[in-house]
Parts: structure tokens; sequence; C-alpha cells
């Protein structure tokens, strides 16, 4: 399996948990907005420790970006992350990914479920084709939305906010029921994306089935 070990240009916070991560990238390195590949940290320790992220910069951009949720409480890898600086290095594995653009329709993420979609939308952002595209968006707190502004710039009243843990002017509270679903969504007859925890797809896939969406139209990817 081949390997490429890239230096980091870059790392900053967009959120209290959240990391940006700029890389070198390899010659002829090719993905598809919303794959993800395995990262591990080129550091004694570390190196057979892998972890997936999602590519959220452009296929054609001439770095690789990675927005990652750090959880300092576990003590793994995304803890370690916090830790590196400019200059330090990550090892990447093999591309994968089975979350692609297949047609205009409805993105449902959780948290860190949206990060295969920054890159999509920035694609179709890049090209003029965000069309009528929706993002619904769940978080725990206001504090959690990442890249809450530019998905405001992209897509305007298309991205919805639904927050579970506080309440906020303007932002839906609580869960995504399948009527909150109903009333956000670009066309029930039209594609539906989905990331999220695995326990959140499953709630989300069940209110999915009980609107009447054929299976065939749910592209997922458990986060």
């Amino acid at each position: 399996m081949q390997q490429h070990t890239v230096k980091i240009k870059s790392i900053n916070k967009v959120t209290h948990d959240v990391l940006r991560i700029v890389t070198d990238k390899p010659l002829h390195y090719n993905f598809t907005p919303g794959q993800a590949t395995e990262v591990s940290i080129n550091k004694n320790g570390w190196k057979d420790k892998k972890n997936p992220f999602t590519f959220t910069c452009l296929p054609e951009n001439d770095y690789l970006e990675f927005t990652i949720k750090t959880y300092p409480a576990h003590k793994g890898v995304t803890n370690q992350l916090l830790q590196l600086t400019k200059d330090d290095e990550l090892i990447l594995h093999e591309v994968f990914g089975a979350i692609s653009y297949r047609g205009e329709g409805t993105f449902i993420a959780g948290g860190a479920g949206v990060t295969p979609f920054i890159s999509i939308f920035r694609y179709l952002q890049s090209k003029n084709e965000t069309g009528n595209n929706r993002l619904i968006f769940s978080n725990k707190t206001k504090a959690d939305i990442i890249l809450e502004s530019e998905f405001k710039k992209m897509l305007g009243d298309n991205f919805i906010n639904i927050l579970s843990d506080e309440k906020v002017n303007g932002y839906s509270n609580g869960q995504i029921t399948a009527d909150f679903i109903k009333a956000n969504n670009s066309g029930i007859n039209k594609k539906f994306y989905v990331c999220g925890p695995p326990p959140m797809m499953d709630a989300i896939e069940k209110q999915l089935a009980n609107l009447g969406v054929d299976k065939k139209s749910i592209i997922k990817e458990a986060f």
C-alpha cells in the first residue's frame, strides 16, 4: 500500500475543538470531493496509529487540507494532533470513501460528519453549481458549528442548523425528526446524503424510511 509523508504548512483552530491542518500535496495525488484517507503522525509511537480524516480542500488545490474534530479526553491521535506545529509530518495512507456528489439533494450531517460535505460544497461553489442543494446540520451547541459563516455564504437559506443542547434565537432546537426533514428538504424524491455518528445515521435512515425515501436515494458514510 502506497504511503506519502507530508509536511504541515499550517495548523490552527476553526472552533474550540476543531483543527484545520494544511499540508504539502504529493505529486499526482488524487481524490474525489467527499473522500478521505487514513492519517498517522510521523513520530515514534504514532506511525502505526491511523485515523480516517476527510479532505476538505478541492482536488485541484496545490495543498491538502483536513478539518478535524479533536477529542483530548481520548488520548489518541486527535489529541496528539493538538501538539503538532508547522513542519511536523503526517503519513497519508490509502484514499477511500463512499460519499461523492451524485446530483442535487439534501445533505444531513451530525457534528464532524459534515467534513465530507465541505469539499463537495466547495467544489460545487467553484463550478457555480450549488443549485438547490441543502445542508441540515445537527450540533450540540452553536459553538460546535464547523465553518458556519462559510456554509451560510455558500448556501444562504439552504443552510439549516439544529441544536440539541442549546436554545438560540434563529436556530432550531431538538433532534432531526421526519417532520423536520420534510419541512426542510429540497424535494422528497431527490438524493439524501447522510454522514455522522452511527446512532445518528441509524435514526436518520429510519426517519427517511418513514417518509418513503427509497434506499437507493440515500448516499451515506458512517463517521
